[in-house]
């Protein structure tokens, strides 16, 4: 993937002036923390517990961007067609929350883009699709939730991404207008959530990105193969 594919948008704004963006939100799964082996090793435990194998990392680290659904269509060919998906997806749930923080960390690179946006001066948020019983925790754990300007969750708001809501619940805590910002995410709906906002997009190569569509398509202004491409673009690496 090359470093950056630009389209017309904010992407020629960044390179003109830098400080045409105002603040930046990023989802969390797949773009600022790697919570694949988490997710997958609660799926992994349901799996055993009923005498199946476990599945490697690999089949299932797609499928963190499609949530608790995707996840149990993998692991367990189980649908929201099913007459007990809910009470296993609330088991799948629960099993996640017990070991939330067991082995996810940031990505490469993550500590160092939020450490020089900070120092830039420029505010940053978290919108993700995780409910907030599970987003506050693990933003704490991970040392984000005191430096991040607002963390919305997917029940923070009437409406979870693909819908704009959570992204202009997110500016409106920040005090930042939703044309000056840009989000930052690994899944296509992050980047449809994000134009619908009038937000800036950076579709982040480094993640999970599923099976669907390649990233190329997805319509972001710009594709990153990294975190450190976004302070390139900003000048400030």
């Amino acid at each position: 993937m090359p470093q950056a594919t630009m389209n017309l948008g904010i992407s020629q704004k960044w390179q003109d002036s830098p400080t045409a963006v105002q603040a930046f939100l990023f989802d969390l799964d797949g773009t600022l923390a790697d919570s694949a082996p988490d997710l997958a090793g609660a799926a992994n435990e349901m799996r055993l517990s009923r005498g199946l194998e476990a599945l490697p990392l690999a089949v299932l680290r797609p499928m963190v961007g499609a949530g608790a659904r995707g996840m149990l269509d993998v692991a367990l060919q189980i649908t929201p067609a099913d007459s007990d998906f809910e009470a296993v997806k609330a088991e799948f749930l629960d099993r996640y929350e017990a070991r939330i923080s067991q082995e996810t960390r940031l990505f490469d690179q993550v500590l160092e883009l939020l450490d020089a946006l900070q120092k830039a001066g420029t505010p940053w948020g978290i919108v993700t699709n995780k409910a907030e019983r599970f987003a506050l925790p693990l933003t704490r754990h991970l040392g984000l939730h005191g430096a991040a300007f607002a963390v919305i969750g997917g029940d923070t708001t009437a409406h979870a991404k693909p819908h704009p809501a959570p992204l202009l619940e997110a500016a409106k805590r920040g005090g930042v207008d939703p044309q000056r910002c840009v989000y930052v995410g690994d899944d296509e709906r992050d980047i449809v959530a994000g134009r619908a906002a009038g937000m800036g997009t950076v579709a982040a190569g480094w993640g999970y990105l599923g099976n669907g569509k390649p990233i190329e398509s997805w319509n972001a202004d710009i594709v990153l193969s990294s975190p450190v491409g976004i302070l390139k673009l900003l000048g400030l690496a």
